[in-house]
Formats: C-alpha cells, sequence, structure tokens
C-alpha cells in the first residue's frame, strides 16, 4: 500500500478523499465507494499501488481513441475497482473489486519505473491507464506518467471522467488525451443506473478541453436507458458546444454484467445517433463495435477526402501529412500526431 495523493484528515480518524466527486468520507478502518482506498488511523491509503490486474500492449484505436498518435501501441495497465457501479460494465471482474463476487487480487507487484520499462522493450508511444478507472489508481498512474514523460512516451487515460478538477490540475502536465465515457445524458440513468452524477463528468470534459488535455468521448447506446432521440441530440449539442473537434464514439451494448437479457442496440439506433452527431455539426463521429462499417474511417471534414481507412484496430492507410494536414484542401486535422512522415 502506499499513503494517498488528494485527501484531508478529519476529526475521530476520519479521511476525506479528493480523488473523485464522491468525496468520500471514510471511517477509519472503512474504504470508500471504490473500495481500494483505505483508512487506517486517519491516513489514507491506495491499497493496490504497483500491482496491476492487468497489463499488456494495445493498438491505441482500443481505447478507442483514433485521434492520438494513430497506428501506434498503448502500454495498457490497470488495478482492480472503480468509482461507479455501472449495470453494463464491460470489465466488472475486476472493475468491481468487492462486489458481485469480484475479488480477484494483483499477483505480481510492478513498479512505475518497470513499466516505463517495458513501453520502452514492447515499441509503444503511449501508456494507456483504462480497463477499470484510472482515478482510483492516481497514485500509481502519476507516478508512472512522470517518469514515462522524459522518456518520449505519452500518457493516456480511459475514464469515466469522475475525478475532480483539483485532481485533473495535478494529473494534466502529464497526460496527454483521454477517452471519457459519458455513459447517458439525463441525472435520473447516472443516480439510479451508474450511481453518480452527471454533472460531474460534464465538467471533466469541459475541464480538460480548457487544460489542453486532447479529449475524445465514447457513448455506449443501451435500448431503452439513453438511445432516445433527444437524449442523442443532447449529447451531440453538449459535446459541439464544448468543442466539435472532439471525436465522438457510438458504440453497440453487447448483452453483458446485470445487463445480460437486454439485446444488442439494433444497426438502425446507431445509425441515427451518427446522424444525429453530423447534424449537430461534429467533425468526427465513428461507430464503435460494428467490425467493417465504414463510419470506422477518418474523413476531412472539409472536403471529405478519405484520410484514415481502418479494419478493425488496424490501420489500412494513412494519408494525413506530417503537418496533420488534409492532402487534398490542407486543412488542418484535429489531434495529436495524426500525420505519418513522408505524407
Amino acid at each position: 500500500m502506499k499513503e494517498a495523493m488528494l485527501y484531508s484528515k478529519e476529526n475521530g480518524n476520519k479521511a476525506r478523499c479528493s480523488l473523485c466527486r464522491h468525496s468520500c468520507l471514510i471511517e477509519d478502518g472503512e474504504h470508500g465507494i471504490c473500495n481500494v482506498r483505505l483508512n487506517r488511523g486517519g491516513t489514507l491509503y491506495s491499497i493496490f499501488y504497483g500491482k496491476p490486474i492487468a497489463l499488456s500492449p494495445d493498438p491505441i484505436e482500443k481505447k478507442p481513441l483514433f485521434h492520438y498518435k494513430p497506428g501506434t501501441s498503448a502500454l495498457s495497465i490497470a488495478t482492480p475497482g472503480c468509482n461507479f457501479q455501472c449495470d453494463f460494465c464491460q470489465n466488472w471482474d475486476i472493475s468491481q473489486y468487492g462486489r458481485d463476487g469480484s475479488d480477484r487480487i494483483p499477483k505480481q507487484e510492478i513498479a512505475p519505473k518497470i513499466i516505463v520499462r517495458q513501453a520502452i522493450e514492447n515499441k509503444c508511444d503511449s501508456i494507456s491507464y483504462t480497463y477499470t478507472e484510472p482515478t482510483i489508481f492516481f497514485e500509481y498512474a502519476y507516478d508512472t506518467a512522470i517518469l514515462a514523460k522524459p522518456e518520449g512516451i505519452g500518457n493516456t487515460f480511459v475514464t469515466n471522467g469522475y475525478m475532480t478538477r483539483e485532481a485533473l490540475d495535478v494529473i494534466h502536465p502529464y497526460l496527454d488525451a483521454a477517452n471519457v465515457d459519458l455513459k447517458a445524458f439525463r441525472k435520473d440513468t447516472y443516480r439510479k443506473v451508474i450511481k453518480a452524477q452527471l454533472d460531474g463528468v460534464l465538467d471533466s470534459i469541459k475541464y480538460m478541453k480548457q487544460l489542453g488535455v486532447w479529449v475524445e468521448v465514447t457513448t455506449l447506446i443501451v435500448p431503452g436507458m439513453n438511445d432516445s432521440e433527444a437524449e442523442l441530440k443532447d449529447i451531440a449539442n453538449f459535446l459541439v458546444e464544448t468543442g466539435r473537434d472532439i471525436p465522438w464514439h457510438i458504440s453497440r451494448f453487447v448483452p453483458h454484467y446485470r445487463m445480460d437479457s437486454i439485446a444488442p442496440t439494433p444497426l438502425d439506433t446507431l445509425k441515427r445517433a451518427y446522424d444525429i452527431g453530423r447534424e449537430a455539426g461534429l467533425r468526427y463521429i465513428y461507430l464503435g463495435n460494428v467490425p467493417g462499417d465504414e463510419s470506422e474511417n477518418t474523413r476531412c471534414y472539409n472536403c471529405g477526402s478519405m484520410l484514415i481507412e481502418r479494419c478493425g484496430y488496424s490501420i489500412q492507410s494513412n494519408v494525413i501529412t506530417n503537418k496533420s494536414e488534409c492532402p487534398s484542401c490542407k486543412t488542418k486535422v484535429d489531434g495529436i500526431d495524426m500525420g505519418v512522415a513522408g505524407n
């Protein structure tokens, strides 16, 4: 264990965690909502520091991040636990540590410097803190990110966006990009299904943009939960108001976890969401969990030229110039290191 960052000691050996917007007041001997931050005698600890439950190289497109160093590899890392309790979680067996029988314990300790070394050895251009929720293993991610930067290795979060502004202020000098799950656009859905507050996520997305972190957003469309035309329009309009350059990944739901009796998202619903995003004025929209669909590709928002052709997580071609411009009309392609040297 390692002493936590961003907490305060309060009367009666209580500890107030300030990492995420739950702001848990944790009694001595108890855990926060995430189940992985423990108060011992008024000192708050991260119990899985240096103990990853998952560690492997991935295509950066798998995060999904389509406008951050396309075609490169990211060393993906996670520890158990999450500060959300989504009924449709795809990684519930590691994210829901301490709930529903999820009690997998990491078998080895790997120090931040070893993570960075593995990224170098695996020719990864970045490290992605993903699979569970990076906010709950913030200290581990932070220490690793600091070491990665001087080695020319980027850092990305795949996150539910529920960290505090204070946490973002601390990590943002080392955080290059984030994909934020915007799971719905109704306060009741966040409160009842996810056990959190929508406004905190929206604020994090806007604040990341303000800090200069490259942001992409994913929405898993769950039938009967967040698939109404009105709600999809609200999401698209919010993204346009925050930055029409934000790529929106619209992902297909498949039955899982506590929602294993709900049918997969109809393709027509995904196509309508795609059209809604276009009508709202978003520049980049992608459909996820729909292999082979044309919407996996990146086109110039100005002239419509094909820029990046994808098949799943693999890039078939990339004609963006090394100045991150469309070769046909010279329009700037939004993102980080979008082009290929020599183009």
